[in-house]
């Protein structure tokens, strides 16, 4: 199922948030309650928690991917639970990224699946028994954070430097999950992700509740071989305009911009226009690792679009370089401190 943000989120609150305010106030108070009264379940294994607190694209999965190498560097066994957005997985699934499709475990699956194991489950709480079962060391939540169904040891929260929380309005009068003093007392740390101001209120309520904030950009790999592309950019992801930027920074010629709701999958008619008015214009193809998932998986000509369209890696990467391993110690050491609790 794809979703795209109304544009008025990120726009200065005006008629439409105010229409919405109703109805922001009783998914706010819903939200919050879920967050507070939950019953958590404690699992007898270190848990980090990576969300968000927006809908939308912010850096969330480039993040974990970055935590669960640097696990690897330290010996560790991590392994990723998500619950699979966009895919139709209806049991805990691990991934088999030879055999499983976008349209069944979801695309940012796939991306994780490709740096350790990765738990598909909509019962997240399945999800994490069957990780247990593997004789992992450390679980990495890939989002997760706002539906209280785990007890976590650490929560690291992604914001995305140029949106931040956009309008600061509950959905659906904003992008913001639920009220955020409820969910600034379930926080541990934040990341704040690219370049700009959005996030400098987030900064400085952290920096009151004494939390840690640390700085990260989500970096292109191989960006030698776009500079002077000439290209049509398109995707279907959170944020578009920062995949437009990041292309854009790395010296190529975005030509033209298509963009799509997020989690989308492209129908021939639309993959048929793109790739007509490429050759039409003597461009090239350019789209997100995300995106190429989700074509891969297509039928029809998203097989030739898959072979013919050039991919933009990204690698998120903290400001300070050693950020990663103490973050995972901290959450180990979390996790120790709450079992000798229950002793």
């Amino acid at each position: 199922m794809a979703s795209e943000a109304p544009p008025f989120w990120y726009e200065n609150p005006g008629l439409k948030s105010f229409l919405m305010s109703p109805f922001a106030w009783i998914y706010g108070a819903i939200a919050a309650r879920q967050m507070k009264n939950a019953k958590r379940l404690e699992l007898d294994i270190p848990v980090l928690c990576i969300g968000n607190f927006t809908v939308g694209g912010t850096g969330k999965t480039p993040t974990a991917i970055t935590i669960a190498k640097s696990a690897i560097e330290m010996g560790l066994k991590p392994s990723f639970l998500t619950r699979g957005y966009g895919g139709a997985v209806s049991e805990p699934t691990l991934v088999d990224v030879a055999h499983h499709g976008a349209k069944y475990v979801g695309d940012e699956p796939l991306l994780l699946a490709a740096v350790a194991p990765t738990m598909v489950s909509p019962d997240r709480v399945k999800g994490a028994e069957k990780l247990i079962d593997l004789g992992i060391d450390i679980i990495i939540m890939d989002d997760g954070f706002q539906s209280a169904h785990l007890c976590f040891d650490y929560a690291l929260l992604v914001v995305d430097a140029y949106r931040g929380l956009g309008n600061g309005k509950v959905i659906p009068a904003g992008p913001v999950r639920a009220p955020l003093k409820r969910q600034m007392l379930y926080v541990d740390a934040l990341t704040v992700v690219g370049d700009g101001t959005a996030a400098d209120q987030l900064i400085r309520i952290a920096a009151r509740s004494a939390k840690p904030v640390y700085s990260a950009l989500l970096k292109p790999i191989e960006k030698k071989k776009f500079k002077n592309l000439n290209c049509l950019a398109f995707a279907g992801i959170g944020n578009p305009e920062k995949f437009f930027k990041s292309l854009r920074d790395v010296g190529a010629n975005v030509a033209m911009e298509r963009a799509y709701p997020d989690h989308h999958y492209y129908a021939d008619d639309e993959i048929e226009e793109l790739m007509e008015l490429a050759e039409k214009e003597n461009l090239t193809l350019v789209t997100t690792a995300k995106d190429h998932m989700r074509i891969k998986s297509g039928l029809g000509l998203s097989k030739q679009l898959a072979e013919c369209v050039m991919i933009l890696d990204i690698d998120m990467v903290f400001d300070d370089v050693g950020t990663s391993k103490p973050l995972i110690k901290r959450t180990i050491e979390n996790y120790k401190k709450r079992r000798l609790k229950k002793k």
